[in-house]
């Protein structure tokens, strides 16, 4: 699983973005934002339910549940599904048939998950299959509790027959920030008609009865009749289609899909539609990309490195993709970023783009993170959900290997430190083991510790015993858990065959146990020796005094030494000799530390720590920190070595810090900057190098910038529109007007700002067509355009239209985050009384918590 992505800074360029998360503060040009909404689609999300709330609040962790593993009474062998569909009513008509025996114990009866059913008829099959025998059962809506003919044992096994009709629409449905719903089966209307499932954690449930349990598993059957114009996608292979003519008022098809390879229940998928398929292979295995046929011609853009990554990923485990084949779908509406069902990963909607897109931003990180899922949570499962980083972790993990492996050591780097600013925010708020056996909902566990605290941990135990015994203990756990389910003392002890240590003491203290290590490092040069004072300061209420080794690197007159020291107190003294007085001495050296360090240093030592460590995460430390040093007088000095830096993420954070530092008579810099503007490979960074320039002087650059207009990158072409508007140039809308059509967030945005800051008329037709065809992550910000642009404008027609058109999504749109900012739209207009009245029909009709707690606390 894959909560809805975050948009990095890499990813997009932001007209408007302060990048304050790495200390710089210089702002783009305007305010157009492109970071996302608050908590709507981080990578890993945090759950905000009551529950947690309160767990936050008391810092009890105790005082939840213990959540064990489900108790297997039954083994569920295998799974035989014939589906059809009520199109009008979102019904699903199913027949299930399940085989079944005792785990261990003798059984008389069997509890079967089934979520909102109409259940028909329970059968027995038993001998004469055309003589099924009835069963009696009860049925309370959630659970199907069904009296057996006798009592069997572990070794004989039984076959039940279940007609049910699933109604998903017509339950009850939950959700979560990771995952939005838990309706289990979705039907989607429009634009254009498709059914797809999603499982995780327990809701394929609602649409077919089995143990709904990660530590259950079964090969399975699947035959879907539809509509003969449907394309349909689901666990394993095809073996064959076939048209029944004569069916009426259109030909219907029923596909015959089989998995001969046991899987966990939430992995079963279906996906019913329109769909091109796009075919591609990898070791004569089919690797096809279903994908709306206005985007086919994009699919290999978009998947194409998939082969490469099986290879890739193959290799470094030492286990071959396990699986019959391997299919990515592209599906409307999704609840989610992606899930890894087995054998067919479903993506959201976000990776539908064409190839102009991907000059700016690629989903590589997500689609590996799904595929390498096929080892870890697909293979080897985790038993409960407290157990979930052993699926999460190592999946997110997967986004470190495949850009260290394809795009290099650095942009690797640039993801771990991404992922570290992610967990540090979530642990200013949330104190929880990694493994937590104690939860108030299982959805809680989709959070930034499952995922990327969890993969910070691995790449600091791959870091300690060494990458030949990394992936050796990780191939050994793979091939002994194969097609089982496993907790986190499974993945210690492969460690520990392989590397033949103790490792208790790495997982108890990060894997069992919460928080972080927090180290003020003082250091002292006096009679040849250098001391290194290092004092723990992390809360040792919620986290324990850590053991680590460590490398430290010592700079004496330009000469490197390295030093191994083991900390494992919560103050400890370390000397070390050196002839005069170090240069540098860089603690964490080789970068891998999940903590927070303090350690004091003077410019000169931040200076030489930029020119000589080539790391990313520490040339990062010391751009930040100079930055942020308003004394510094080596600040702009090292900024512009940074514009020369072989790695695109430090040319872009100087040019960003430089800014507002910048001046019409730096004309080295303003020059090598133009240059980078005109000519850097990476189109983020030529868009942030024009906007440093039109923050300075746009009318002469005004001729870049209309050259600018031309190049392929929206990225590059939104900071465009916004630099040249910024001039006094006569014919912008003439320039601007080709742009008109495109969906992309950054044109847009700039668009968008610039009919409301320029008070454009007569665009309202332009604003409304907009709002139906863009993403709902820019609808969240152009709604409040819309708001901004009626007022701007003052006509008295598009206004009336565009307040129906912010109170019809305020009212129903299905994201929570879409209607609250059309909310705030409607708030632009509170002066007239109907539009009050609207507003409170809103805040009584609003069923979301979060919602209903934020207008009844704000006054709205």
């Amino acid at each position: 699983m894959k909560p809805t992505s975050s948009v990095s800074i890499r990813q997009i360029v932001v007209i408007g973005l302060c990048i304050s998360t790495v200390g710089f503060s210089a702002c783009k040009v305007e305010q157009i934002a492109a970071t996302q909404p608050t908590n709507i689609d981080n990578p890993n999300v945090e759950s905000d339910s009551v529950a947690t709330e309160l767990l936050l609040e008391m810092e009890e962790v105790v005082a939840l549940p213990y959540q064990a593993a489900e108790a297997r009474e039954h083994d569920l062998l295998h799974t035989k599904l014939e589906v059809r569909f009520d199109w009008d009513k979102h019904y699903l008509h199913g027949k299930a048939t399940l085989q079944l025996k005792p785990y261990f114990y003798p059984q008389s009866t069997v509890n079967l998950d089934a979520k909102g059913f109409d259940i028909h008829a329970v059968h027995l099959l038993k001998g004469d299959p055309s003589q099924p025998q009835p069963l009696s059962y009860e049925y309370d809506s959630l659970i199907l509790q069904i009296a057996l003919d006798k009592t069997y044992s572990r070794d004989e096994s039984y076959l039940l027959v279940i007609d049910y009709t699933a109604k998903p629409d017509e339950f009850e449905a939950g959700g979560s920030e990771a995952i939005k719903s838990d309706k289990g089966l979705y039907f989607i209307d429009e634009p254009s008609p498709q059914i797809w499932t999603q499982g995780e954690t327990e809701a394929s449930s609602r649409w077919f009865p089995t143990i709904d349990t990660p530590n259950e598993r079964c090969t399975q059957e699947m035959f879907i009749t539809v509509d003969n114009r449907y394309v349909t996608l689901s666990n394993g292979t095809l073996v064959y289609s076939q048209v029944d003519e004569e069916s009426e008022p259109v030909p219907l098809r029923t596909d015959y899909w089989k998995m001969d390879q046991p899987h966990a229940p939430y992995l079963f998928m279906m996906a019913v539609g329109e769909f091109a398929v796009v075919e591609d292979q990898w070791n004569e295995m089919s690797v096809n990309y279903y994908i709306d046929s206005a985007y086919a011609a994009y699919a290999d853009d978009i998947f194409g490195r998939t082969p490469e990554m099986l290879s890739f990923f193959s290799e470094k485990l030492g286990v071959k993709y396990p699986w019959s084949k391997y299919a990515q779908v592209i599906v409307q509406d999704f609840v989610s970023g992606a899930m890894e069902n087995t054998t067919a990963s479903v993506f959201y909607d976000a990776l539908l783009v064409d190839d102009r897109e991907l000059l700016d931003n690629h989903w590589d990180d997500i689609i590996a993170h799904e595929l390498f899922h096929h080892w870890f949570g697909d293979l080897v499962t985790c038993e409960s959900w407290a157990n979930l980083p052993l699926n999460e972790s190592f999946a997110t993990y997967s986004e470190y290997l495949w850009s260290e492996h394809y795009y290099g050591k650095d942009e690797a780097e640039y993801d771990r430190w991404e992922k570290l600013q992610n967990y540090l925010s979530e642990a200013e708020g949330k104190k929880v083991d990694l493994i937590r056996y104690r939860y108030a909902d299982k959805e809680d566990m989709f959070d930034r510790h499952s995922y990327d605290k969890g993969s910070l941990i691995l790449h600091m135990l791959r870091n300690y015993v060494g990458d030949e015994a990394f992936f050796a203990a990780l191939e050994l756990y793979l091939t002994r858990h194969a097609y089982t389910s496993v907790e986190i003392h499974d993945l210690r002890i492969a460690f520990e065959e392989v590397t033949g240590q103790d490792l208790n003491w790495f997982f108890n203290q990060w894997f069992l146990n919460s928080g972080h290590p927090v180290f003020d490092i003082q250091q002292g040069f006096g009679d040849g020796q250098l001391t290194l004072t290092i004092t723990q300061l992390q809360d040792t209420e919620t986290a324990p005094i850590y053991q680590i080794p460590i490398t430290v690197d010592v700079w004496v007159n330009d000469k490197r030494s390295s030093y191994e020291l083991w900390i494992n107190e919560p103050y400890q003294e370390f000397t070390i000799a050196a002839d005069t007085t170090p240069q540098l001495v860089l603690f964490d050296a080789e970068g891998a530390l999940l903590a927070e360090v303090y350690h004091n240093k003077s410019e000169e030592e931040w200076a030489y720590q930029f020119r000589n460590t080539n790391h990313f995460m520490h040339q990062l430390t010391s751009l930040q920190t100079l930055v942020n040093d308003s004394t510094a007088t080596v600040t702009p000095v090292i900024l512009t070595e940074a514009l020369d830096d072989d790695f695109w993420m430090i040319r872009r954070l100087a040019i960003n810090a430089l800014e507002d530092q910048l001046s019409g008579s730096d004309s080295t810099l303003l020059l090598k900057i133009e240059r980078l503007a005109r000519n850097d490979e990476k189109s983020l960074l030529r868009a942030d190098a024009i906007n440093a320039l039109a923050t300075i002087n746009a009318e002469h650059y005004q001729n870049l910038f209309q050259q600018a207009l031309q190049d392929s990158s929206y990225a590059v072409i939104g900071t465009a529109i916004a630099a040249y508007a910024k001039t006094s140039a006569p014919d912008k809308s003439a320039r601007f007007a080709p742009f008109q059509a495109f969906t992309n967030f950054n044109t847009v945005m700039a668009l968008a700002d610039y009919f409301v800051s320029e008070g454009v008329a007569g665009q309202y037709p332009w604003f409304e067509e907009k709002t139906a065809q863009v993403s709902d992550e820019t609808l969240y910000y152009f709604l409040n355009y819309l708001a901004q642009y009626l007022v701007a404008t003052n006509d008295p027609s598009s206004t009336q239209q565009g307040i129906q058109l912010l109170a019809d999504r305020a009212r129903n749109h299905p994201q929570y985050y879409i209607r609250l900012t059309a909310y705030r739209g409607l708030l632009f207009f509170s002066d007239q009384p109907e539009v009050n009245e609207m507003l409170q029909t809103i805040r009584d009709a609003e069923q979301d918590e979060r919602l209903k707690a934020l207008y009844q606390s704000s006054g709205y």
